[in-house]
């Protein structure tokens, strides 16, 4: 009888405390990354003009990527994100036209709020052998006229992770800055389709699907 009520009592501390540990972790999850200021039908001050925004622009400071992923503690899912601001590139413009562009990030540099998980996604990914991701635009896209307010569109690219690069999808809000332009994406990722597995380890595992976020800050 005593041993039984222990049993229980072992049982609900474990699953109590994931609850708890689930809600803590999802309520610290960083939001997705997002454009800088409003964008629904705004027309800030100070944007660069139309005509400046032909060129090549380089991704500069303030620039973040990284992945969202669910992980499930004993039933209980936590969000997970991972972020760095190692990430490198340029895009060019022609008009209103973006005809090229390619994002590099550095993959060593990527943290979650544990660092033993960030060990053992570095194992994962093979980032020794393999310390950065890329983006590329495969084809021309037309963001429309930025130019003091805010696009969205898709674009179509080839992502590259853990050297197996994938035809991807990607979500773009794009909105001039008073020095630059900024371009937020979130891509769906199956990780299997790169060679990864999923972490699982019974008690917990990490869910095969997952998105790469980012967001760009570009200046010529």
């Amino acid at each position: 009888m005593i041993f039984g009520i222990l049993l229980v009592v072992a049982i609900v501390a474990v699953w109590g405390g994931s609850a708890i540990y689930a809600k803590i972790g999802n309520e610290q999850a960083p939001d997705t990354l997002s454009l800088s200021s409003p964008t629904s039908g705004a027309t800030p001050d100070g944007t660069i003009a139309a005509a400046e925004l032909s060129g090549t622009w380089k991704i500069s400071d303030g620039s973040q990527a990284g992945y969202r992923v669910k992980e499930v503690l004993n039933g209980q899912d936590v969000t997970v994100v991972g972020r760095t601001e190692g990430v490198s590139g340029q895009a060019t413009i022609d008009g209103t036209s973006l005809t090229a562009a390619t994002a590099v990030v550095d993959m060593g540099n990527v943290t979650t709020d544990n660092s033993s998980r960030d060990s053992q996604f570095q194992g994962i990914l093979k980032t020794s052998e393999f310390p950065t991701s890329t983006f590329t635009l495969t084809s021309p896209v037309d963001i429309g006229v930025i130019a003091g307010g805010a696009t969205t569109t898709e674009a179509a690219g080839q992502l590259s992770i853990a050297g197996v690069t994938r035809d991807v999808k990607v979500a773009l809000n794009v909105q001039t800055t008073a020095d630059g332009v900024e371009v937020q994406g979130t891509i769906p990722v199956t990780f299997s389709d790169y060679g990864i597995d999923a972490p699982n380890l019974g008690f917990v595992k990490v869910e095969n699907a997952g998105a790469v976020e980012m967001l760009l800050k570009f200046k010529k």
